[in-house]
């Protein structure tokens, strides 16, 4: 029993792994390098075989969460973890800057496996996008956010029949990962790289909504999403 309690303590030690790398840099740097990599990760999703209605969601989206990278791992008691942007939809289809978050999560159950996987959420629903800016939100149909996930790495399902409020979009990077899924993770935000990104007193609602905040070094992602 204590051998199982302490490989499971490693496992989710690892998935701070993705998060201990940004101690590393200084947050500006941390910042800027999501949002190149946000980028990358949508332009890539764009040619998945995988993937193929992503194109589509991304047009009639609310917003979306961009994790180029989340880092999961378990013996039975699982983890993840991983930095991401949101970006939402404005007015007249214009994306907003990025406002930056982490996705935390764990889990238990028959699980075993290390992976790291990028993830798109798209977010079809008002409620969805209220709930993370104004809850920093756990994704889950307990909660009223039902979640279906498209592509590798993690079980396809949906938690309703009519439809879910965020559609997941995965890609494996590395590894293999059984018994897990996006139900009961949750998106915190960053305020140290909101502030790192743009100035101090940054928060998302008057980032992603009242415009108040601007960062050149994100035209690459706003492209990349208003792009066909």
């Amino acid at each position: 029993m204590r051998s199982v309690q302490f490989l499971a303590a490693v496992c989710i030690a690892a998935v701070g792994l993705s998060s201990c790398a940004d101690f590393r840099h200084a947050p500006p740097t941390v910042a800027d390098n999501l949002v190149n990599n946000a980028a990358d990760t949508v332009e890539r999703f764009k040619t998945l075989p995988q993937m193929a209605g992503f194109k589509g969601e991304i047009a009639t989206a609310k917003a979306i969460v961009v994790l180029p990278s989340v880092f999961k791992a378990g013996y039975f008691v699982g983890g993840e973890g991983g930095n991401g942007v949101l970006v939402v939809r404005g007015a007249e289809g214009v994306w907003s800057h990025p406002a930056f978050y982490t996705l935390a999560g764990a889990s238990f159950g028959v699980q075993i496996g290390l992976q790291d996987t990028e993830i798109v959420l798209v977010l079809r629903s008002d409620k969805a996008l209220n709930a993370i800016l104004e809850h920093q939100a756990k994704l889950g149909a307990d909660v009223g956010i039902t979640v279906g996930v498209v592509g590798m790495g993690i079980e396809a399902s949906t938690t309703s029949a009519l439809g879910p409020d965020i559609l997941a979009f995965a890609n494996s990077i590395l590894g293999l990962y059984g018994g897990a899924s996006l139900e009961g993770a949750v998106l915190v935000r960053r305020t140290d790289l909101n502030e790192a990104f743009y100035a101090p007193g940054a928060e998302p609602r008057a980032i992603v909504f009242e415009n108040k905040y601007s960062n050149p070094k994100a035209e690459p992602l706003r492209t990349a999403l208003a792009a066909p």
